[in-house]
């Protein structure tokens, strides 16, 4: 393996987090002999460019440091080519190193594990979600999680985290069932009511929001949480239960476990690894052992 690693940074990530972490992580990666290029893009279609080119130059592996944003760009380049990933996590929601064991907010930690895990040949594999050419690594969210997602996106103030606060309280007063036609892997397509539907590959989103809690990210198949109609009563007692993962004992929420699912309903956006992929219909499959991750 060469010792050329290189960083793909998001300096914004984390308010900044991410400039910051990439100076202890890179140090700890030259301690242990590597050479380390940075990789930064002018945008995020800038920055996968970047990365892939390193990765197609042979690296010996691309290492995220930010949020989970910054992961999700990553493995669009190393995904299928047997280059490691290592994560030096530094971003909000971190639910991708979190899920997976790894250092959280510990940048120099995180950059030791990935010079150990390089000198010992230590990865693991890990299976990803694949929608068209598009891949994820976590969840892909639909209904009332993407609406909130939308009307966030769309609001200029405040900033920050506060306006998904906002955006979350303005779609509980519209909250309404959602007309889903689903799919899991070749059974009959069906219409259910829900408010919502995750398909996980990994567990949690929103940064450790445990939705798919038993979802394994090396099992080859999707944990599906499906959140029925409900009132907003019935959704503001079950919410709390998503962060301990002990939803799924509700009445109202059932879990299914497939390798593809499709997805269809009117005017819903698809947010994968929190970034938005687009409108539903969207199709979801599994692709065991996609991307090799240093631990």
């Amino acid at each position: 393996m060469t010792s050329k690693i290189t960083l793909f940074v998001n300096p914004r990530a984390g308010r900044g987090r991410g400039a910051q972490a990439a100076r202890p992580a890179a140090q700890a990666l030259r301690d242990a002999g590597y050479a380390v290029q940075t990789v930064v893009g002018d945008d995020a279609a800038d920055a996968l460019d970047r990365a892939r080119k390193a990765v197609d130059g042979g690296t010996g592996a691309l290492v995220a440091v930010g949020g989970d944003g910054m992961v999700s760009l990553a493995l669009q380049a190393v995904a299928g080519t047997g280059t490691p990933l290592g994560v030096v996590a530094a971003g909000t929601g971190n639910d991708f190193a979190r899920v997976a064991g790894l250092p959280v907010r510990a940048p120099a930690a995180a950059g030791a594990v990935i010079a150990e895990a390089l000198q010992a040949g230590r990865t693991r594999d890990l299976d990803l979600g694949r929608l068209g050419d598009r891949w994820f690594g976590t969840v892909l969210a639909s209904g009332f999680d993407s609406r909130v997602n939308d009307r966030g996106n769309r609001m200029k103030w405040p900033t920050g985290r506060f306006k998904y606060d906002l955006a979350m309280l303005a779609e509980l007063a519209a909250l309404r069932p959602i007309r889903y036609r689903v799919q899991f892997d070749d059974a009959p397509e069906r219409e259910i009511e829900a408010t919502l539907i995750a398909v996980g590959n990994g567990s949690s989103y929103g940064g450790g929001m445990r939705i798919c809690a038993d979802a394994v990210m090396d099992d080859g198949l999707f944990d599906v949480c499906v959140v029925g109609p409900c009132s907003r009563s019935t959704l503001l007692r079950v919410f709390p239960r998503v962060y301990r993962g002990t939803h799924p004992s509700h009445p109202v929420v059932t879990v299914h476990r497939a390798a593809r699912v499709r997805l269809a309903a009117e005017g819903i956006t698809g947010y994968a690894d929190g970034e938005p992929v687009g409108p539903l219909p969207l199709v979801a499959e599994t692709v065991p052992a996609a991307v090799r991750l240093l631990i």
